[in-house]
């Protein structure tokens, strides 16, 4: 080695430096000698250079402004051709005033709020952009552009260059219809708030003058004035109760509409007649309070079943939306993955996923279905293998002929049983409908024995009373109880990396039952550091100048773990092999890095003992890597294989000790599940090994036929993503395929297994709270009702209980402050 050579390589080890543009270290093998600025890929470089050039700087403080973290740059060489289609503008893009054009596409990269302020100024890197507003929740850029001073497809390739490589979204007609929904629930609640707000103020005089006086007009005044506001809250944001009320008798199922319609009509029918009269009781103070209250929690409910509504939408974004299509002349065209049909041959190249079920027309090929399958490994394919869309080709560039496309596909097929799962799922508000079931029937009789009694003793306040009845017991608390509880817990469980999508999940989760795990990214975590090694050391410098060359897991395991060997050395002639390694050229002498098969095919010799050693590394569940250099193998490296994750040990104990059968359902091999099962104590004959993403839906559906205990599925791949929808419970892991985490009743930002048992116990602490809340607003009605009944219940006081029910549920939801949650995970 030479001197400049080592002091290069001295240099390199002993100085990491940082990223200029994501802050992540350097690789060795990539830091300049004097330079300035360091990057660690030429992404993050080209990043770098655009935004100084285009005097965007302030996207780093805009970064740094925002306490996030730079992510190592992702770019495509996709030139995006297909935008500007006429089959593509007439599907997202629609005129805009002036002559200009607007389209929404969706992009990958987006992490932070910076990553908004940078999209949003696209029109510094590529003129003719007159706007952009992108939705961060969504990830979709809407972008306005002139179409004499630029394409959609320049735009497109701007961002890519930005880091923010683009697809088409998916169709979704309803989203404007939705956004319309969305402003007339929040134009109710303004509505009905103001009004609220106002008739409260008409009232003080009114209450006031009871004990002081108050004038006959200023009195009837005040009275006209209510009941003109009172009628339009009713009859405005009001009407919804009113509505679900009349479809409930219709469909003869009551809901909690139909006790708050009754009371409401009851109240403003006998309101206004008083008004009229000049005389007995009006409450559209508590009447108008009541309908800003319960709107108020019917747009909670409404919020969560919009996030399962996304949730589905978001399910059919595994596949790409483009494919490089090959014509018959050779010629390779990047087309809409919609416009590909049986029989065309597309190419995918290393790295890309694969956007149709086909046949390989490549020799060979390595393709990773992990994402489908849940095999943690990749699988070698050749001329006739068949492959599916949403698998990752880690090898060389293959060409496939296509069997089914877009929605024929397997994975496409998979995601439909997800939705149908999903919409078959029951509701926790069920419990409170059937409550409001009775509780209608029984206010009612009570309200006609009021007066039928009150007839007898008192004729002329006989309606009074009984009017006054239905308006106390109106169950605006038990409306709130649920929706109030499961937001305030959920909320915590999120600030703690815990996301829940609806309440049904933290119910079902209060009681011990099934728990049905995955393996692959779930128990297990997946690495693949160098852990053991055999022959001659010297030849890593080359082992890193032939990998740096390659596209694969592998080969970047190789690259970290010898980073203070990389002296600088270059390779020609690389060949990737699908499936089997790499082999090059450094310094004139050839380098084979792989398999055995791979050393066997290129008359490689492995001496015995090499074999044997490579032979043991794989029993124990390692990846074992030869090394030939010319005619014979002289190294080899064990790179681990899926770890346990730490956490999961300890997670598993206390599940098992709270009453949870536990289960391994993993698509993986029998021997590294068995592993797995042995070392968490899990029965071998409770797990399944080398299951398809079809058996873990079946054995779910098997499980949940067996009894009457909840089945909990844990997992992170679109091969879990059916299970996971047809659960009890779906619980996605941190680092899960989008599949899954949308699929999935609860997503896990966190690392680790131990989540789920906050989680776990946290649906116990909800069940309760939520026992609690609907415990005090029956008291309240029981209390109120009995008032009501023996004449008791003031207009003053009806002001103060009815208010005061609801404040009880808000203060119980809300008891315990953020650290409830975490307190029920550790007790």
């Amino acid at each position: 080695m030479t001197e400049v050579a080592i002091g290069l390589a001295e240099h390199r080890a002993s100085h990491r430096v940082a990223c200029a543009h994501c802050g992540e270290p350097v690789p060795p093998g990539l830091v300049e000698m004097n330079a300035g600025d360091q990057f660690c890929c030429g992404g993050c470089r080209t990043v770098y250079g655009i935004l100084r050039g285009s005097g965007l700087e302030a996207y780093y403080r805009v970064r740094e402004a925002v306490g996030e973290s730079g992510v190592p740059v992702t770019t495509t060489d996709a030139a995006y051709e297909e935008y500007d289609s006429d089959v593509f503008l007439g599907a997202h893009a629609k005129p805009a005033p002036d002559g200009r054009m607007c389209a929404t596409i969706q992009l990958r990269g987006v992490h932070c709020a910076a990553c908004v302020w940078l999209v949003e100024r696209v029109n510094r890197v590529t003129p003719g952009v007159v706007g952009t507003r992108l939705d961060f929740r969504r990830a979709l850029a809407t972008i306005t552009w002139d179409p004499a001073a630029t394409s959609l497809s320049s735009i497109a390739r701007a961002l890519d260059s930005l880091g923010y490589p683009s697809q088409a979204p998916k169709a979704n007609g309803g989203e404007e219809s939705r956004r319309r929904e969305d402003r007339e629930h929040l134009i109710r609640i303004g509505v009905a708030g103001a009004i609220a707000g106002n008739v409260m103020l008409l009232a003080l005089p009114q209450y006031a003058g009871v004990f002081q006086g108050i004038s006959r007009e200023f009195e009837t005044l005040f009275r006209v004035a209510s009941a003109v506001l009172g009628v339009i809250s009713l009859a405005w944001p009001g009407r919804v109760f009113f509505r679900g009320a009349i479809a409930a008798l219709r469909t003869r199922a009551p809901h909690l509409d139909l006790p708050i319609a009754l009371a409401l009509f009851v109240g403003g029918v006998w309101g206004v007649a008083n008004t009229i009269r000049g005389a007995g009781e009006i409450y559209f103070d508590s009447l108008t309070v009541l309908v800003f209250l319960l709107l108020v929690g019917r747009w909670i409910q409404h919020a969560q079943q919009r996030r399962a509504a996304d949730a589905i939408e978001l399910l059919f974004t595994t596949t790409p939306r483009t494919a490089r299509r090959v014509g018959s002349d050779g010629a390779v065209v990047t087309v809409l993955s919609d416009d590909l049909s049986a029989g065309d041959v597309i190419e995918a190249r290393s790295g890309e996923t694969l956007a149709v079920d086909g046949i390989l027309l490549s020799e060979t090929g390595s393709v990773d279905e992990a994402l489908v399958s849940g095999e943690s490994r990749p699988r070698n394919v050749v001329t006739g293998d068949r492959v599916i869309a949403g698998a990752v080709n880690v090898g060389g560039t293959i060409r496939v002929e296509a069997q089914a496309t877009g929605e024929d596909t397997r994975v496409a097929r998979l995601m439909r049983l997800v939705a149908d799962a999903s919409s078959q799922r029951s509701k926790i508000v069920q419990r409170a409908d059937r409550i409001a079931g009775y509780f209608v029937i029984v206010v009612s009789i009570l309200a006609v024995a009021t007066l039928v009694v009150w007839l007898f003793i008192e004729p002329t306040r006989a309606v009074d009373h009984a009017a006054a009845l239905l308006i106390v017991s109106c169950p605006c608390a038990l409306g709130l109880a649920t929706p109030l509880v499961l937001t305030a817990t959920i909320g915590r469980l999120a600030r703690r990396g815990v996301l829940v999508r609806g309440g049904d999940a933290l119910e079902k989760l209060a009681h011990a039952g099934t728990l049905l795990l995955d393996k692959t990214g779930t128990l297990t975590v997946s690495g693949l550091g160098i852990i053991d090694r055999i022959g001659d050391e010297t030849v890593a410098p080359s082992v890193v100048a032939v990998e740096r060359e390659a596209s694969h897991r592998v080969a970047e395991a190789l690259v970290d773990g010898f980073a203070e060997y990389d002296e600088g050395l270059t390779a020609s002639d690389v060949r990737q092999i699908g499936g089997r390694g790499v082999v090059g050229f450094v310094g004139g002498e050839r380098v084979a890095v792989g398999t055995l098969e791979l050393m066997d095919d290129e008359a490689i010799a492995a001496p015995p003992s090499i074999r044997v050693w490579a032979d043991e590394q794989a029993a124990a569940g390692a990846h074992p890597v030869l090394v030939g250099r010319g005619a014979a193998v002289v190294a080899g490296y064990a790179l681990r294989g899926d770890e346990v994750r730490p956490d999961a040990p300890s997670v598993i104990d206390h599940l098992r000790s709270e009453g949870w059968l536990l289960a391994i359902v993993s698509g993986d091999r029998r021997e590294h599940v068995d592993r797995v099962a042995e070392f968490l104590d899990i029965p071998a004959n409770a797990s399944e090994a080398g299951v398809s993403p079809e058996r873990k839906l079946e054995r779910v559906r098997e499980e949940l036929s067996s009894g009457s205990r909840p089945v909990v599925m844990l997992g992170d791949g679109v091969n879990d993503a059916a299970a996971l929808a047809a659960a009890d419970v779906g619980v996605a892991m941190h680092g899960g395929a989008e599949a899954s985490l949308q699929a999935a009743d609860v997503s896990i930002s966190r690392p680790g297994v131990a989540p789920l048992l906050e989680l776990i116990r946290a649906g116990g602490w909800a069940r309760r709270r939520i026992t609690l809340c609907l415990a005090a607003s029956l008291g309240y009605n029981a209390i109120a009702a009995s008032l009501a009944v023996v004449g008791l219940v003031h207009p003053l006081l009806a002001a103060v209980l009815m208010p005061l029910s609801s404040i009880t549920v808000v203060a119980l939801s809300a008891s315990g402050g953020a650290s409830a949650v975490g307190r029920e995970a550790i007790r």
